[in-house]
């Protein structure tokens, strides 16, 4: 098949295209890079007048006539590059917003899309109109709606969570799914909100590209090592505020015991290396299933305090813990930490059981050929 991947989260595209080249498959990746992730990309998208001097000029634009400049440059780079995106068999959108433009210039991207290949298909993989406006009317599920309705997040800062709420999106979300043949969740938080709805395929695990994480055993010495990577545009989100107060307790607790590495806003690669010798990684809170940063540390045995609720556990069958579910509750990350700390054994049990599980679940062949059998 020829594929069309559009948009990157945490490598998720990037390790689905991996498996569906293995397959036989011809696979073009079109987006932004991620951010500071700094991810591969064929056809690369740059958003322009997005920082100093020119920011300054595009809103002062923006507030006077309602155009915006940053929507105008994407939409300029991907006609520039239009004919490469035509002809598919598949198009998958990582998200109801994979361009970041305003409605009309999503719209005619969209649009082009719609009317130059055979099917278009959707991720629910992050914030989108659906999975937001289930949590603002459901605030007791745990997401990263709580923090902001604890007043921990000003709307400035969650701007890129609450436009879905806009009037404007709700137009986009229901062009998207008037032309889409189907959406899939790639966890279970997103799985949540969308069932029993007409267009829903079904969840598909993210997918782990296995051979970039040779199995190896956790080897503990005479220190336990704890990595905690904090992107600080989504601090609060992530929950990192309990980590790092937890942290605070732990390492006066056993100074003589672990050693604590710090990260921030480093590029993937980075990022990787960084916490390779880790023995337990603080990744999120505030949600049922992991995130793609979670599932490699767990891919690498290593025991991750992240987002694996009883609704996960029943999912997936689980009997035994793969990972350690994060609350928003300094006191409880504090034991759980101590249980592990004092038990090293059972750190390195969990670390392969988190192994066997990426394995079983998340694949990147299997996950590949879930696609493929969805596509078809």
């Amino acid at each position: 098949m020829k594929i069309l991947l559009i948009g990157e989260y945490s490598r998720l595209h990037n390790s689905l295209k991996e498996g569906l080249q293995v397959l036989g498959n011809e696979v073009t990746l079109l987006g932004f890079k991620d951010g500071f992730k700094d991810f591969p990309v064929d056809f690369p998208l740059v958003k322009k007048w997005d920082y100093g001097f020119l920011k300054k000029i595009k809103l002062a634009v923006l507030k006077l006539t309602g155009y915006d400049i940053s929507s105008y440059l994407t939409y300029k780079q991907f006609k520039q590059n239009q004919k490469h995106f035509k002809g598919f068999d598949v198009v998958q959108l990582i998200n109801e917003h994979s361009f970041f433009c305003d409605y009309p210039h999503e719209k005619k991207i969209l649009d082009y899309l719609f009317k130059n290949n055979k099917k278009v298909f959707l991720l629910s993989a992050g914030d989108d109109y659906t999975y937001v406006n289930y949590n603002f009317n459901h605030p007791e599920n745990p997401s990263i709606v709580q923090p902001y309705l604890n007043g921990k997040i000003v709307d400035n800062d969650f701007s890129n969570v609450l436009k879905f709420k806009r009037k404007s999106f709700k137009k986009l979300h229901e062009f998207i799914y008037q032309n889409i043949q189907g959406v899939m969740a790639t966890d279970i938080d997103y799985h949540i909100p969308l069932q029993n709805h007409p267009n829903y395929l079904g969840l598909i695990p993210s997918p782990i590209n296995l051979t970039k994480f040779p199995k190896r055993e956790l080897k503990i010495g005479d220190r336990i090592i704890i990595f905690h990577g904090i992107n600080r545009g989504s601090y609060y989100k992530k929950g990192n505020d309990f980590f790092e107060k937890a942290l605070a307790i732990i390492q006066q607790k056993y100074q003589d015991k672990i050693d604590v590495f710090v990260t921030e806003n480093v590029p993937y690669n980075d990022y990787i290396n960084r916490y390779n010798q880790a023995h337990i990684v603080l990744d999120q809170l505030y949600g049922h299933d992991q995130g793609s940063n979670a599932l490699e540390a767990m891919a690498k045995g290593k025991v991750v305090f992240t987002n694996a609720s009883e609704i996960f556990e029943n999912h997936y069958k689980l009997i035994e813990k793969v990972a350690v579910n994060a609350l928003p509750d300094v006191d409880y990350l504090v034991v759980q930490l101590s249980n592990l700390i004092e038990n090293p054994e059972e750190l390195k049990n969990m670390g392969q059981r988190a192994r066997k599980f990426i394995e079983k679940e998340h694949d990147y062949l299997k996950i590949a050929q879930h696609y493929l059998a969805i596509w078809k």
